[in-house]
């Protein structure tokens, strides 16, 4: 075994203990600190402001969080251009085929959502 490396794993395992310490540390002191007015209105869940009323049956639009959706899943596979990008020059042609594949997917994705009508705002 090299030389220091049963140091390198005692540092894995003395990390998650200190986190482990820190957050019951903080938990124990805001239990202590935090103030403590009970009170009936506190105790009721909290519904944007608006007091809670008995449960009425409503349409929901569904294509709202269709389209918040997809904004969400090709705004988070956007992200994988950009460590593409840094890594591209020092790189075979490999990775640069790999990327249109990945985009014509994406692209696939946008083209299959106009036509179903998912994008249109009503």
């Amino acid at each position: 075994m090299p030389e220091g490396y049963d140091a390198n794993w005692i540092v894995v395992l003395i990390l998650p203990i200190m986190g482990t310490l820190a957050i019951g540390t903080l938990f124990f002191v805001s239990k202590f600190i935090a103030p403590k007015r009970i009170s009936k209105v506190k105790n009721e869940p909290y519904e944007c402001g608006m007091p809670p009323e008995p449960f009425r049956w409503s349409q929901i639009r569904v294509r709202y969080y269709i389209f918040a959706i997809l904004f969400i899943i090709f705004d988070i596979e956007a992200v994988f251009l950009f460590p593409w990008a840094v890594i591209y020059l020092e790189s075979g042609s490999m990775i640069f085929y790999e990327m249109l594949i990945f985009i014509g997917i994406l692209f696939f994705g946008i083209i299959y959502s106009w036509r179903k009508g998912v994008l249109q705002w009503r």
